[in-house]
């Protein structure tokens, strides 16, 4: 796969993707697959052959998010007695011995995320990188012969539509994670965040008339737990960017020495800076002549004031907002918005003023730790992306990161007080 190249994103394949058949579905799971060791291939090539990363918070290591990924796949397909009831299958549910203990490997000890604690990832006996290449390969045969045997009903296709998507968003984490490492990884399906639509200047609003807008997913096909609970929420009249914020907007912010003025910073946010031991944003610096860089993949480059203003925290985000006097969108204003021709997504994550919570209604899925443990009152992020695989962007997916992280691609637009 070739590791530089680009293609044009398909904005229906999100919309597509939830009702994948056994053969569409058959050949996303080899695309993905394909992908994940094309984008673990460039982390041999930038690190070598021990892979080693710090241990942060934003990272894992490499090792154990491939073998990782092959369990996850295994756990709900290969060895779940109950795969085809979907959700409605019991998650406790007596499952056989792993594949890899016939080699004396205990794969649910090493790469159960539920149970096997961040920072204890870096002191795993891990397997090494042609043996976890072909543990996948297994898995992935074992999951299309299991596909191949599957009724066409969603309940049936459930966890291979589940565990297609986990791998898309393993592969979009590893792009994050090669970015905080200073290499390129890219592979076909990424682009660099740019300003590859057309950008009005000045910058414009959209407007938009109060409506009753519909939040949560109640098409058929797949979904995640937290979209469930479809309900509609009003939304009043508001004008809100046409496009996110770029960098020719938000560096003025910077240059006003806002960075250092508490009036523009919620109480967290100032606590977040306070923390912080940089005076701009994450990846950003200011050279002698005032010419703006920003570093991707490792080198230093002269920034695209049209380009999204990207690897910003949510605080970020905020401080941003008051000191242009607007605000961000909650999550029903964007989605409302985002039916509208003119609004244009999918280059960054957006930052939401909502917070991440259960609508109405809300029962867990069977993997339990996908969204239930997360509802503490981090923001929805929507939208997509440069490193989001096409079927993962949909209008109702509810991205959330704690309000800290600048690591990811994410800006925000925002709208008029």
């Amino acid at each position: 796969m070739d590791v530089r190249s680009t293609v044009i994103v398909d904005g229906n394949a999100g919309e597509r993707a939830r009702t994948l058949d056994k053969a569409a579905l058959a050949q996303a799971l080899r695309n993905s697959r394909a992908r994940t060791l094309a984008l673990f291939a460039a982390y041999e090539s930038a690190l070598g052959p021990q892979l080693r990363v710090p241990c942060t918070s934003e990272l894992n290591p490499p090792l154990w998010e491939l073998g990782h990924i092959g369990w996850f796949a295994d756990w709900w397909i290969t060895r779940n007695p109950q795969r085809d009831q979907g959700v409605a299958a019991d998650p406790q549910a007596a499952r056989a011995p792993a594949r890899q203990a016939r080699r004396g490997v205990d794969a649910d000890a090493l790469y159960n995320s539920s149970e096997v604690l961040h920072d204890s990832r870096w002191q795993l006996p891990l397997p090494g990188a042609d043996a976890t290449r072909a543990d996948l390969a297994e898995s992935l045969q074992d999951t299309l012969n299991r596909l191949d045997q599957a009724p066409e009903t969603d309940e049936s296709l459930y966890f291979f539509r589940l565990a297609l998507f986990h791998e898309d968003m393993h592969a979009e984490a590893a792009v994050y994670m090669a970015q905080t490492l200073g290499f390129d990884p890219r592979d076909r399906s990424v682009r660099t965040p740019a300003a590859d639509a057309p950008r009005p200047w000045p910058p414009r609003d959209l407007q938009i008339d109060a409506a009753h807008v519909r939040l949560g997913f109640d098409g058929p096909g797949f979904a995640f737990d937290n979209e469930l609970g479809a309900h509609t929420v009003d939304v009043v009249d508001l004008r809100i960017d046409t496009h996110v914020v770029s960098w020719a907007q938000f560096l003025p912010f910077v240059d006003s020495g806002s960075y250092s003025q508490p009036r523009f910073w919620s109480e967290p946010g100032w606590a977040w800076r306070q923390q912080q031991a940089r005076q701009a944003p994450r990846h950003l610096r200011q050279r002698a002549d005032g010419v703006w860089e920003q570093q991707r993949w490792g080198p230093w480059q002269s920034i695209d004031p049209m380009a999204p203003a990207c690897h910003l925290s949510f605080f970020e985000a905020q401080a941003w907002c008051r000191w242009a006097g607007r605000r961000l969108p909650t999550e029903a204003e964007w989605i409302a918005a985002s039916t509208q021709d003119g609004f244009v997504w999918g280059q960054v994550w957006e930052w939401t003023a909502s917070p991440f919570a259960p609508f109405t209604g809300f029962t867990p899925h069977p993997y339990r730790d996908y969204s239930q443990p997360w509802f503490d009152g981090r923001p929805v992020l929507k939208g997509a992306s440069a490193a989001t695989a096409s079927r993962m962007r949909h209008r109702q997916y509810r991205n959330y990161f704690t309000p800290e992280r600048n690591d990811l691609f994410v800006g925000f637009r925002s709208v008029a007080l």
